[in-house]
């Protein structure tokens, strides 16, 4: 697909699983696999990372990806990441049938992160990254509260 002047890349995943635990593949000349299970209150074993935390998980590794690529753009060198998400869910909807919006209330990132990047800099590196990350985009056009901290912190601190 396109919109009309740009090709598209397929991200594809396919699953199995039993009961509320899930293997799931991605599919492709080096295939990767993970489980998903959920914490016993959702009917799970807590055995592997629920859903929810893979969600976050993406939204913390997209952002750095997203940036590693944006700091190139714009010269800048940069070292260690240390990302944090977190999101506040009420649990209401999907393990009891409650009315309301299943999604996260609130979401929010806060990255630390090694650079040379002066503030105007350091300051386009964030926007940028926020703009052009796939997954930072899907949470805040889902309409939570989307919130961002960055940190900059000398390199090689």
């Amino acid at each position: 697909m396109t919109d009309g002047s740009r090709p598209t890349v397929p991200f594809v995943v396919e699953a199995e699983g039993s009961g509320v635990a899930q293997t799931v593949t991605a599919p492709g000349a080096h295939p990767h696999r993970f489980r998903a299970d959920t914490l016993p209150a959702f009917g799970g074993a807590d055995a592997e990372p629920s859903p929810l935390s893979y969600a976050l998980g993406a939204l913390t590794s997209c952002h750095q990806v997203t940036g590693s690529l944006v700091a190139r753009d714009l010269g800048l060198a940069l070292g260690t990441w240390r990302l944090r998400a977190q999101g506040d869910l009420d649990p209401s909807v999907i393990s009891t049938g409650a009315e309301g919006n299943a999604n996260f209330v609130a979401v929010t990132v806060e990255v630390d992160l090694e650079t040379d990047a002066t503030p105007e800099q350091f300051a386009r590196l964030r926007s940028e990254t926020e703009r052009r990350c796939p997954v930072t985009q899907l949470f805040q056009r889902s309409g939570l509260a989307f919130t961002s901290r960055w940190n900059a912190l000398p390199l090689g601190g």
